[in-house]
């Protein structure tokens, strides 16, 4: 791949996390007046409606799905579309913040060694050395520096869901890479959010979201809004994308921008405080994606062919 071209896929990768980050804030919001499950409901729901007609505008050449195809469309919005939101909002609403992202952080690790078992994809020092250097940032930023306060946590019943949180990201991701050998970032996507919204649907319609919608904010409907927008339709394409043109081990280093986007637009919009170790986490991550994502580089000398004669 051309140098020119690595570097905006980067972007988008970049791009796609950021917006992910501030799914936590959006979702902290949303909490307050809808139940997990339907706020992923919504969320993806909206996101359907918005990706159904993108696709068939922009996609020109579909190829037609196999009944194997369809079944990997249904697997992948059952791992990462169904299943992981809902972990994820349960986690929003029962799990402290820095378990669950400490938890979210352990996505990459896992990805990298599925990708490199599954899809077979070439894992380098250098993935690994950025890989934890990344990771120790964002154990930085969530602990706020005072690393021993992992040693207070506790097994509960809420691990359970967040590892399956990070199960389910990490098969969406792998099985990803498989799909998108024959279809693009966009097809993907929009049939993984289609099968992944009808999964959710009767998990949604148990907890009776008509209950809620009249004592609903005005802010949790903006917030699904933010979340079925960009962080669903921009983010899951531009994800999907990387995948793609870099594969999953190399794309899942850039999950650590999460937690970095997250803090900062806590501090942003919520007024949270700009700590000192943030910004040597946020240091870290950066200097972890650019050190997992590099390529050494090697110095082509000229040979010079001594004259004779």
């Amino acid at each position: 791949m051309e140098r020119k071209k690595q570097w905006m896929v980067y972007g988008m990768l970049t791009v796609a996390t950021s917006t992910w980050g501030s799914a936590f804030i959006a979702g902290k919001i949303a909490i307050e007046s809808f139940e997990p499950a339907t706020i992923s409901f919504l969320r993806f729901f909206g996101a359907a409606l918005l990706l159904f007609p993108i696709m068939w505008l922009v996609e020109k050449d579909i190829p037609k799905p196999t009944r194997k195809d369809w079944g990997m469309f249904a697997l992948l919005g059952l791992t990462g579309i169904a299943i992981y939101n809902i972990c994820f909002f349960l986690a929003s609403k029962h799990a402290p913040v820095i378990k669950s992202s400490l938890f979210i952080a352990a996505n990459p690790m896992l990805i990298m060694l599925l990708s490199g078992i599954v899809l077979k994809e070439t894992i380098t020092k250098r993935n690994i050395i950025g890989l934890l250097l990344a990771f120790a940032g964002v154990v930085t930023i969530i602990t706020e520096g005072n690393i021993m306060a992992l040693v207070r946590f506790q097994f509960e019943p809420i691990d359970f869901i967040l590892l399956g949180a990070v199960i389910t990201w990490a098969l969406y991701s792998v099985l990803g890479r498989i799909v998108l050998r024959k279809y693009s970032s966009i097809v993907s996507t929009t049939y993984a959010v289609g099968f992944g919204t009808l999964f959710l649907l009767p998990f949604s319609l148990f907890e009776k979201p008509w209950e809620h919608v009249a004592a609903s904010t005005w802010e949790a409907w903006l917030a699904i809004a933010h979340m079925s927008v960009f962080v669903t339709v921009l983010g899951f394409i531009l994800y999907y994308y990387g995948i793609q043109k870099i594969g999953a081990a190399k794309a899942s280093i850039f999950i650590n921008v999460m937690p970095v986007s997250a803090v900062l637009m806590a501090t942003i919009f919520l007024g949270e405080k700009l700590t000192v170790a943030t910004i040597i986490g946020a240091f870290f991550v950066l200097s972890g994606v650019y050190v997992g994502t590099s390529v050494k580089r090697r110095k082509e000398g000229h040979i010079k062919h001594a004259k004779t004669g």
